[in-house]
């Protein structure tokens, strides 16, 4: 699920960069828990990878990922 603004980031990637996105959530929805915490925010996981940034949390049961930010280069 995307929220605001990694919603509207989400619709200005090229095919190429929503191509690295989807590898880069599937390999998150392995393991959430084990992409990193954010800096600033303990709640929240940061990934980067291959160009690729996502800022999510998980629900409570880990089951569903709320993603807040995404950057794709």
């Amino acid at each position: 699920m995307f929220i605001e603004p990694a919603e509207t980031q989400v619709r200005g990637l090229t095919p190429d960069q929503t191509v690295r996105l989807d590898s880069a959530l599937n390999a998150i929805a392995v393991d959430p828990a084990d992409v990193k915490a954010h800096a600033t925010a303990s709640a929240l996981r940061d990934y980067d990878h291959d160009g690729v940034r996502v800022i999510f949390y998980a629900t409570a049961l880990g089951s569903i990922l709320i993603v807040t930010y995404v950057e794709a280069d």
